[in-house]
């Protein structure tokens, strides 16, 4: 019996692993839903926006490695999936897009909901086709698939609505197409060069990324072998920062003075799996060799010494041989020291300070770490709840971190969290959202209520843009547009049939915590945090003290000098202007 052509892509997906779509239905896409209601095993993940769609399926691609799927209707429905779909292409995660439009005969005519789907993505996928006619199934849904899977990245398919209910010529459906388990590292020649590079280096750091999954036990191996801090950046914080007798923490604008100085002060720097955006923080003198799966990525960050394409995994069990074990361990445990240091200057300021308010959000932090599964799942908002993630969050090799923390975009955490706890029923999901990104996708509470996802969001409450506020300080900028009225999230999440608590007291926070993460469904805990809590980049150029300078001096004169006292009393204005 012929089948349409929805049918075989449904049987298709389901070949591949794929046991969910994302989505909002909608007329153009109603011949794909029926599919899926029709086979009755493929779950429609009703969401309540397409953007948290697209961060859905590409919070699932990064937790399984496997491809995950979202889909909109036309026009304004798949415009909506751009912004996640985004961050899925930057972040390298395997998701296909099914992007429905307006009927075939009506392209060009400027009809109703009108767009140019195959245009408008281009940018943010490696593969984007429009289905002109039904033949090119299921050829093409083939090409897009293993697009997505092999390359790990975004695919795109503009399929105009009336072609989902086009019976199939060709009545089969795509096979299983595997993710590819390629061996990939440099010539053996490449390996004796870049051994050779490091033999000669007296003070090594290696900067460990995203990369360096799977490859943790040779990762420490090559850096206790070179008496070689880590550094790590921040997408390989799940990866490397556990079990590590090396580790000197973050660099960049949210790092650690101890991570900015065992990278200054190296004479060699093994990049591994980073493609480190700041070039503020590489070392000033040093020859750096960077080791990535992507060509294309050597050198656009600091100039190299050498530049060799291979997967980490692949390449450090070979290279490792070549190295010669330095015998002075000095320099490492002096860099490990000072991130001890570092460390307790951290746990200082995460307290509760005798119960004062607001509460600190580092304390907060902490206390979700502390609270939380072995084996939780985090997601964190882009800004402050990034920081205070990355500093305080500790992972152990089972705990993972999703973030958008490549393509930098608001409203990420509950999104995300959505598409990480409908993938894993059985883990705790703790999505840190600020009160900006939260406000912007309330629309997702409804969401955790459509789906029964037991997720748990902590909002961080300060009543401002706080990361924007502090980019204002340090360019010299008093404060505007960067407050937000907000209301009590407690409540809202309660009318929305979520648990809700507000906690406005140090004291209060740790029962609160455990009460909502004792919740058998979805809930929402408001911690009311301190504005002023400055997160400072490890090295403060001149420039930038001159711009707080400037800011306090402005903000003095035009009659909002209170924030400048709320700021000098966690005594980290007189760090900056010093």
């Amino acid at each position: 019996m012929a089948r349409t052509i929805a049918e075989v892509i449904v049987e298709s997906l389901k070949n591949s692993g794929v046991q969910r779509v994302y989505g909002l239905p909608g007329d153009s896409i109603n011949g794909f839903t029926d599919a899926l209601r029709k086979d009755g095993t493929l779950e429609w993940a009703h969401v309540r926006h397409e953007e948290t769609a697209a961060y859905a399926a590409g919070a699932e691609a990064h937790l399984t490695g496997r491809l995950a799927v979202c889909a909109g209707s036309c026009g304004p429905g798949n415009l909506h999936l751009i912004n996640g779909l985004f961050d899925c292409h930057r972040s390298r995660v395997p998701v296909l897009a099914l992007a429905a439009h307006i009927p075939q005969v009506e392209i060009g005519s400027g009809y109703f909901q009108e767009t140019h789907p195959q245009n408008l993505f281009k940018e943010c996928s490696d593969f984007c086709e429009m289905i002109s006619v039904p033949e090119q199934f299921p050829r093409l849904l083939e090409i897009a698939m293993r697009s997505a899977i092999t390359r790990s990245s975004v695919s795109v398919l503009v399929i105009p609505g009336e072609i989902f209910l086009h019976e199939t010529a060709a009545d089969r459906a795509v096979a299983a197409i595997p993710t590819p388990q390629t061996i990939l590292r440099p010539s053996d020649e490449e390996l004796q060069q870049a051994a050779h590079i490091i033999n000669q280096g007296k003070k090594v750091t290696i900067l460990a990324g995203a990369g360096c999954k799977d490859a943790h036990s040779d990762l420490i191996a090559t850096a206790l072998k070179l008496k070689a801090p880590i550094v790590h950046a921040l997408r390989g914080k799940e990866f490397v920062e556990y079990d590590n007798p090396c580790d000197v923490g973050l660099t960049g604008l949210i790092g650690f003075s101890s991570g900015y100085h065992s990278m200054e002060n190296c004479d060699t720097l093994l990049m591994l799996g980073t493609d480190f955006p700041y070039t503020q923080f590489f070392p000033s003198k040093a020859n750096v060799i960077q080791i990535d799966t992507r060509g294309e990525q050597l050198g656009r960050r600091t100039p190299l010494a050498l530049g060799l394409i291979g997967s980490i995994k692949d390449t450090l069990p070979a290279l490792l041989p070549l190295l010669d074990a330095k015998t002075d361990q000095a320099r490492l445990d002096a860099h490990t020291r000072d991130y001890k240091r570092v460390r307790e200057g951290l746990e200082e300021l995460a307290q509760p300070d005798n119960n004062q308010s607001p509460i600190h959000p580092q304390y907060a932090a902490r206390l979700i770490d502390q609270l939380a599964d072995q084996d939780a799942i985090f997601t964190c908002d882009v800004g402050t709840p990034t920081v205070w993630a990355a500093r305080y969050l500790t992972m152990n090799g089972r705990r993972r971190l999703i973030g958008s923390l490549v393509h930098g975009s608001m409203a990420s955490a509950v999104p995300q969290a959505i598409g990480a706890q409908a993938s894993h029923r059985a883990r705790q999901v703790i999505a840190l959202a600020g009160d900006g990104g939260l406000a912007m996708s309330l629309g997702d509470l409804l969401t955790l209520r459509q789906l029964n996802l037991p997720i748990k969001i902590v909002v961080f409450n300060n009543s401002s843009l706080a990361f924007v506020e502090l980019e204002m300080k340090a360019a010299g900028i008093v404060n505007y547009g960067t407050d937000l009225n907000n209301p009590n999230f407690a409540e809202i999440a309660k009318a929305a049939g979520l648990g809700g608590v507000r906690v406005e007291h140090p004291n209060d926070l740790e029962a609160a915590l455990r009460s909502a993460l004792d919740h058998p469904g979805p809930a929402l805990v408001e911690v009311l945090v301190n504005r002023q809590e400055l997160s400072l980049p490890p090295s403060i150029s001149f420039g930038q003290a001159k711009g707080f300078s400037l800011w306090a001096a402005k903000s003095v004169l035009s009659g909002r000098g209170d924030e400048v006292i709320d700021l000098a009393r966690t005594n980290l204005l007189q760090r900056i202007l010093s």
